[in-house]
């Protein structure tokens, strides 16, 4: 798991310069999550890690560089991000 999470997160820094590399792997994580468990809940069969990790290089590669901005208009997300950075 932890090779898709760092290519991901690798190919997300070099779309966006304004992430750390602790962002950007949060990011990852966060969008790794929520589309499994989106997924999950429209009952679909799981596809596996190669389709997860496809969807959110398409992803990356479309919102990527404004990907940072989501901070700035979602207290939730902002909030994540605050826990995070006190644990590492």
């Amino acid at each position: 798991m932890n090779d898709y999470f760092e290519r991901l997160t690798k190919l997300l820094l070099e779309q966006n310069d304004q992430m750390s590399y602790a962002e950007a792997r949060t990011w990852i994580e966060l969008l790794w999550e929520d589309f499994e468990t989106t997924y999950a809940k429209a009952g679909r069969e799981y596809k596996g890690k190669e389709m997860t990790e496809k969807v959110l290089t398409q992803w990356i590669q479309q919102y990527g560089p404004r990907l940072h901005e989501v901070l700035l208009e979602k207290p939730k997300y902002r909030e994540l991000f605050e826990k995070k950075k006190h644990l590492h």
